[in-house]
């Protein structure tokens, strides 16, 4: 998967999980959300398809966490707490990559990052998922 050039290796804080993502986009699907969980989160995420993250070590070390319809999991690492990735609520056959477990890649690295509308989620409104506004880095003089 590692020649691929939307694949990229990952790892937790600590290094106990280490994976590898094949990105559905590159890095053109990139995001933040303002869900409940994800604003406390603050990840900046990109997506994998179904299949697309292959865990290399640390399997055993993941554990993950549901709440409100449970049909998302966010999968963290059970020994530094970092977040890795997530299969989607709206498409259960993408799941949400944290960037900033990618090796060489930092949220920093984005100019401008599209920040969508979870509360507002398309599963509880039937309406479009909608962008709520775009979170900005601007690096200091």
């Amino acid at each position: 998967m590692v020649s691929d050039t939307n694949a990229r290796c990952g790892q937790c804080h600590c290094g106990a999980v280490r994976f590898e993502a094949a990105l559905s986009d590159g890095f053109n699907s990139i995001r933040r959300c303002t869900c409940s969980y994800c604003r406390m989160r603050g990840a900046v995420v990109v997506m994998a398809e179904m299949g697309g993250i292959r865990i290399l070590e640390g399997e055993e070390m993941l554990t993950s966490y549901r709440f409100h319809t449970g049909a998302a999991q966010h999968f963290f690492c059970s020994r530094c707490g970092i977040y890795t990735h997530h299969q989607r609520r709206s498409d259960q056959s993408l799941y949400a990559v944290n960037v900033a477990c990618l090796d060489g890649v930092s949220p920093f690295d984005f100019f401008e990052v599209p920040v969508m509308d979870g509360i507002n989620h398309t599963s509880d409104t039937g309406k479009p998922t909608r962008q709520a506004g775009t979170l900005r880095f601007i690096p200091a003089g």
